[in-house]
């Protein structure tokens, strides 16, 4: 009788033992004692929205081949929909990436608006709700590229794009970008006044994102935060100590938010008050390094005043193809890589072919100091041993 009666009240005890926990492992907690670490001696391989010479942007696919392929971190740029969900995403308007032109249930919402000065017409992403963008499907930007993915994946979330990282087998950063701030303020409206930076933030917060470069926090979930908006990148500095990285566009193209200009924003005065916000800058590579007739010109010396200030450089964007490879190297993307990494000395490339950059760097440099005397001792023990073997 006393057995009986203990157990169902054991029964119920494993139940809700049970119901308070997960079944499974939570995104980014697996064995993560075990996760080899973010290899910090070289320059950084950042995966421009994701693996994308292979795969569709922005999509799960393609930052989940750049990881397989050695990025040490998964790019994107993060936009927001009507109903305030934060997306992966590059272009403000749907037309050139995604299948809405099939999509005749969504032909009345073409707009017209002002993007950073330019009346601009399309499907604007900003009106349509998450449920309605998760509806279509994804597409190569490139002609020229492989097309056998086109239709295949779906936008995704912010949040997913983090579940992707959290979920690597190693370390792997996330280095997404604060978006058209402007335009995506001016259109989608959240609870309690908060800003598109706002909710930014929160959410790397929510997923345990925080400390200044290269610390302890930091190097465990590593993370960049970047945008062509010095006013986004300053407003966000008294909410998050994690990095901050200025991008810098082409010499004709003002800030989106405050019009300045290229020339003022690269200026010895501007990078020291700059540098009080953010570790870095992401310059467009050809302004680094001047192209005429497709040949290089001299390097101006931005890298060396960025560095003077204990900047880092993370130029964009390396791309394989010939018509993105000026003559001086002859249709070899290593040959680019080398220039840029031994003789520019820039501390990250943003690519998008990220398993070439990766093979690149295993072939020329594929161990951090440390590393390479542990190797060479093991060989020697190794060949020591073999002097004791035994024969028959």
């Amino acid at each position: 009788m006393y057995f009986t009666g203990v157990i169902p009240y054991i029964f119920l005890l494993l139940l809700v033992g049970c119901s308070a926990r997960p079944l499974y492992p939570l995104p980014g907690r697996r064995n993560d004692r075990n996760k080899q670490p973010l290899q910090t001696f070289r320059a950084y391989n950042i995966a421009h929205r994701g693996s994308n010479g292979e795969i569709p942007e922005e999509t799960a696919a393609a930052y989940m081949r750049a990881i397989e392929e050695g990025t040490d971190f998964i790019e994107t740029d993060i936009l927001a929909s009507k109903d305030g969900a934060l997306i992966c995403f590059h272009d403000v308007i749907l037309d050139d990436t995604t299948d809405i032109a099939n999509h005749k249930e969504f032909a009345d919402r073409k707009r017209t608006y002002e993007v950073q000065g330019v009346n601009t017409t399309g499907y604007f992403l900003v009106d349509f709700t998450l449920q309605e963008l998760k509806l279509l499907r994804v597409k190569q930007r490139y002609p020229f590229r492989d097309q056998q993915y086109n239709g295949q994946f779906s936008i995704i979330t912010f949040e997913e794009f983090i579940s992707i990282a959290l979920d690597a087998h190693r370390v792997v950063g996330i280095y997404p970008e604060i978006k058209n701030p402007v335009l995506i303020n001016q259109h989608v409206k959240w609870p309690g006044g908060k800003k598109f930076e706002d909710k930014f933030v929160e959410t790397l917060k929510k997923y345990g994102y925080k400390g200044s470069y290269m610390s302890k926090q930091w190097l465990k979930q590593p993370a960049f935060i970047q945008s062509f908006a010095p006013t986004s990148l300053i407003y966000i500095s008294n909410q998050t100590d994690l990095p901050k990285i200025f991008l810098i566009d082409d010499t004709n193209m003002p800030t989106q938010d405050t019009n300045q200009s290229y020339w003022e924003i690269t200026s010895d005065g501007y990078l020291d008050y700059i540098k009080e916000y953010v570790v870095g800058i992401g310059p467009w590579k050809d302004t680094i390094v001047p192209c005429s007739n497709n040949y290089l010109q001299t390097p101006s010396d931005l890298v060396a005043r960025a560095h003077a200030r204990n900047l880092q450089v993370h130029p964009y964007t390396f791309r394989n193809e010939n018509k993105y490879l000026h003559f001086n190297f002859s249709e070899d993307p290593y040959n680019e890589y080398d220039y840029w990494i031994n003789k520019i000395g820039v501390d990250g490339l943003f690519t998008d072919f990220t398993g070439s950059l990766h093979q690149y760097q295993e072939w020329t440099k594929p161990f951090a100091s440390g590393d390479k005397e542990a190797t060479r001792l093991l060989h020697k023990i190794e060949a020591m041993l073999s002097k004791f073997k035994y024969t028959t």
